[in-house]
């Protein structure tokens, strides 16, 4: 074989070779692709169950709102619904309680907020004087109190002493916050939805 024979056979597999070796490079990136993109839809898949259970419950979400129908409560009548799993009350209040509840604005309160102010429904507007919408738990440790045992005419938690106004604020023992109120807004006249 000779010079030229030997560099026509060179130029020959050197115009086969290159097209051989740029497969083989795509070749790789696309497994290194294939690879990454296997790799992010398994991390996904072993996510996302964590993430997952993070979400509420199906029944929580079934109770985040509580809908109450305000028609057949008499004046100076107190229900007890639940919303969240917890006690609320609501209390149509009498006359003589929405006097002494206002009269009481002006009063050495641990934690000073007017009637009116207890009033206010979630969206903001101002609500009924004659219905009340409270938390059920004591602020000192959650238990729950009952109506009309106090010496202020409200509630009395029996386990520590705390007793609350006809307003739902504290006025004596160790309770260090007054009821609180359940976020509520009227649908109607007649109803309300708490949550």
């Amino acid at each position: 074989m000779d010079i030229q024979e030997t560099r026509v056979a060179e130029a020959t597999a050197g115009a086969h070779g290159a097209p051989e070796q740029d497969e083989g490079k795509s070749r790789r990136d696309f497994i290194f692709v294939a690879t990454g993109a296997v790799a992010a839809v398994g991390a996904a898949m072993t996510v996302w169950p964590f993430i997952d259970q993070m979400n509420p419950a199906a029944d929580t979400k079934a109770l985040s709102t509580t809908e109450v129908d305000l028609s057949a409560l008499q004046e100076g009548q107190q229900i007890v619904v639940t919303w969240q799993g917890k006690p609320v009350f609501v209390r149509r209040r009498t006359p003589s309680e929405i006097a002494a509840a206002q009269r009481d604005d002006f009063a050495q309160l641990k934690d000073p907020e007017t009637d009116m102010a207890r009033l206010v429904q979630a969206n903001g507007e101002a609500g009924k004087p004659e219905t009340l919408i409270l938390q059920a738990a004591c602020t000192h440790l959650g238990c729950i109190p009952t109506f009309a045992e106090g010496a202020y005419g409200g509630w009395l938690c029996a386990c520590h002493g705390s007793q609350y106004d006809t307003s739902g604020r504290i006025r004596r023992g160790p309770a260090p916050k007054n009821l609180l109120i359940a976020p509520y807004v009227y649908l109607t006249d007649t109803s309300i939805r708490i949550g």
